[in-house]
């Protein structure tokens, strides 16, 4: 103890104290104030952690919104009837023009939502997601109207349909156009301007622009592509006819069979009976431009170039535009019976056992096949007692 009554310790001089004895004083002489410090600098720790991490999702999402760099040149973007965002959102990211679709469906959601009308856009890839919702919120850059015109169809019938669809296109103004040689077609004979038959049938887009004579155009040049595909500019090495005369045996085939496992017999009845010199008498063709309440006897006696019971031979053009499947099966008829198949039965010695006849079977439109006329007849009969004719 000093003069004045005070005892030095070596603490009260900090110079000599330890430095983690002074932090441990600190730590329990502070009324707990540096443990809540502590605290907060591992709260701002995890704040920073979240922040950054957002920031990160937040960059990710913009660059989906808006892509890096310039968007590419214009592209044609189609929106079809009965489209919906999921639809076209896929598509979209499908053919390059947004990054992420499931991002696009969830900005357009929170940005209005987006009325489709069916047509032809112009859309820039790549481009800020608000100018491609915007894109598809104007109306198209061409309208159009979806018009099928089913396999069997005639020129008089594709016209009509095509007017039903699209008024504006009068029936009148597409066959002048379809035989007038406005439009060529590769398998067309030589000087012919009649296109009955050279027109695919399908499902097209008449867009609001569309002239009688671009339809036209469009559907020959989708039969010239089909006949490629299926080897019809190989017709005379396949069954010795000209690609024409193909597409006349297919029109036939096509007004003819009603069920598919049918057209490539009735394709080999054709040939035969070509082949024998024989009246093919096809009662499609009796029909050709002919009036609809008439009967099959009444027709089969008018004598006109599409009746097949007076002339020999195939008529002088198709009788209606033939799909993918009868123009495969002209290409490839069915080959002959087998000797043990039953309608070969009963033939005399030496004669070949082919198929010449057939007629409806069933009310699926199925028919039956015989070789001799007898077996024709009495398949005649069944079908009439079945209430087929």
């Amino acid at each position: 103890m000093g003069t004045d009554g005070w005892q030095a310790d070596p603490w009260d001089d900090v110079n000599v104290v330890p430095d983690d004895e002074l932090v441990e004083y600190g730590a329990s002489n502070r009324d707990g104030k540096r443990a809540p410090k502590r605290l907060f600098f591992i709260l701002a720790s995890v704040v920073l952690v979240l922040v950054l991490t957002a920031g990160g999702g937040s960059l990710w999402y913009l660059r989906q919104v808006n892509p890096p760099g310039d968007p590419s040149a214009a592209v044609t973007f189609t929106v079809n009837v009965g489209d919906t965002v999921d639809a076209v959102s896929e598509r979209l990211q499908a053919e390059g023009v947004i990054t992420n679709a499931r991002v696009f469906r969830w900005y357009v959601s929170r940005k209005g939502g987006i009325e489709f009308v069916p047509g032809y856009y112009q859309l820039m890839p790549r481009d800020h997601m608000g100018n491609v919702m915007a894109g598809l919120n104007t109306p198209p850059a061409q309208t159009f109207t979806k018009v099928t015109f089913p396999e069997g169809y005639t020129l008089a019938q594709i016209a009509a349909r095509l007017e039903e669809k699209v008024p504006r296109i009068l029936a009148s103004t597409f066959l002048q156009q379809a035989g007038a040689a406005v439009v060529s077609s590769a398998y067309a004979p030589l000087g012919a301007t009649n296109l009955e038959g050279l027109l695919f049938p399908d499902t097209y887009q008449v867009s609001g622009d569309d002239s009688a004579t671009r339809v036209i155009e469009r559907m020959a040049r989708i039969m010239e592509r089909v006949g490629r595909q299926v080897g019809l500019d190989q017709a005379k090495d396949k069954v010795g006819y000209t690609p024409y005369e193909v597409l006349v045996v297919a029109s036939m085939i096509e007004r003819e069979a009603k069920v598919s496992e049918d057209r490539a017999k009735i394709a080999r009845v054709i040939y035969n009976r070509l082949r024998r010199k024989m009246p093919l008498q096809i009662d499609a063709t009796l029909r050709y431009q002919q009036p609809d309440e008439l009967s099959i006897a009444e027709l089969a006696k008018i004598p006109s170039p599409y009746n097949t019971y007076l002339n020999k031979g195939i008529p002088p053009t198709p009788i209606a535009s033939p799909g993918r499947a009868s123009i495969e099966a002209a290409l490839n008829p069915a080959p002959n019976p087998p000797s043990g198949d039953p309608i070969c039965k009963g033939l005399k010695a030496g004669v070949k056992c082919e198929y010449i006849y057939y007629v409806i079977a069933d009310a699926e439109g199925g028919h039956t096949f015989a070789a001799t006329f007898d077996q024709h007849e009495a398949n005649i009969v069944i079908a009439k007692e079945k209430g087929l004719l």
